[in-house]
């Protein structure tokens, strides 16, 4: 088994032997996280592994809450130079932060502006295809934020883009990866979208603090439901769906250990 494997990456299946092909491929991932425990090392982790010099695959990340400028430091410091990927047409960054996205907008057609943006997205994943045959994954940094930025609160929108953006996982064999704050709709009743996310993932990765409280040396624990694992071979082993572990975030990576099995 390749050593660079961490625990994050078997519970997402990369120790799989697929021929030119990522265990993601065509699946949603959602990555869930709270105030207490940011989830989004796990999105700078994805980003490390789609953009890997080992591959060829492709990446459009639509940022809503940080700039290139914090990605590009971040990823920097994993290894991974996004300017260049850039370059190279493995990376098509969308700075939301940058572009007005409103019901008021008027655009063409009377589209609405989430239409407009995932007919963007097609666009996109076009052009992608005919330099590459590999996975295109699409990363949308928080969710939450396309709602308040292009629904005014009207989360019927967010669940129309959604469905065009699923389209994608089974008509273009893309992945689409998704963080969202579950926190903050723990006051009130769960947006239609929200739950129809969860129920579309293949994958949902939570990210929560410590059941026993804060440690100086374990910033928070993991757990991943991977409804893509199943039972293989005639003898029908089976790999755990769900899997727990602890990690530790750390200047150039993240340590993932199972509970009192840390170094």
């Amino acid at each position: 088994m390749d050593r660079s494997l961490n625990l994050l990456d078997l519970a997402l299946g990369f120790d799989q032997e697929l021929a030119d092909s990522s265990p993601l491929t065509g699946k949603v991932v959602l990555i869930e996280d709270c105030v207490e425990t940011s989830g989004s090392f796990v999105l700078h982790q994805l980003m490390k592994r789609v953009l890997s010099p080992n591959s060829s695959d492709a990446l459009i990340f639509l940022a809503f809450a940080r700039p290139f400028s914090h990605y590009d430091r971040i990823l920097r410091k994993l290894g991974c130079n996004l300017a260049t990927q850039k370059t190279n047409n493995r990376l098509v960054f969308v700075d939301m932060l940058m572009m007005k996205c409103s019901d008021g907008e008027q655009t063409e057609g009377n589209a609405s502006p989430v239409a407009k943006l995932f007919r963007e997205i097609q666009e996109t994943v076009r052009k992608l295809r005919s330099v590459t045959n590999s996975n295109i994954t699409v990363m949308v940094d928080d969710m939450s934020l396309l709602e308040i930025a292009a629904t005014s609160s009207n989360s019927d929108h967010v669940l129309d883009f959604l469905h065009y953006c699923h389209t994608l996982t089974s008509e273009s064999k893309c992945s689409l990866v998704v963080l969202n704050h579950e926190d903050i709709y723990s006051s009130m009743e769960r947006p239609a979208f929200l739950l129809k996310m969860v129920c579309l993932a293949d994958v949902v990765i939570k990210a929560e603090p410590l059941a026993s409280g804060l440690a100086n040396d374990v910033h928070g624990q993991l757990t991943v439901l991977n409804k893509g694992i199943g039972n293989s071979g005639r003898g029908g082993s089976s790999r755990n769906k769900l899997q727990n572990f602890q990690f530790r975030i750390k200047e150039n990576g993240i340590e993932y250990f199972y509970p009192g099995f840390r170094n």
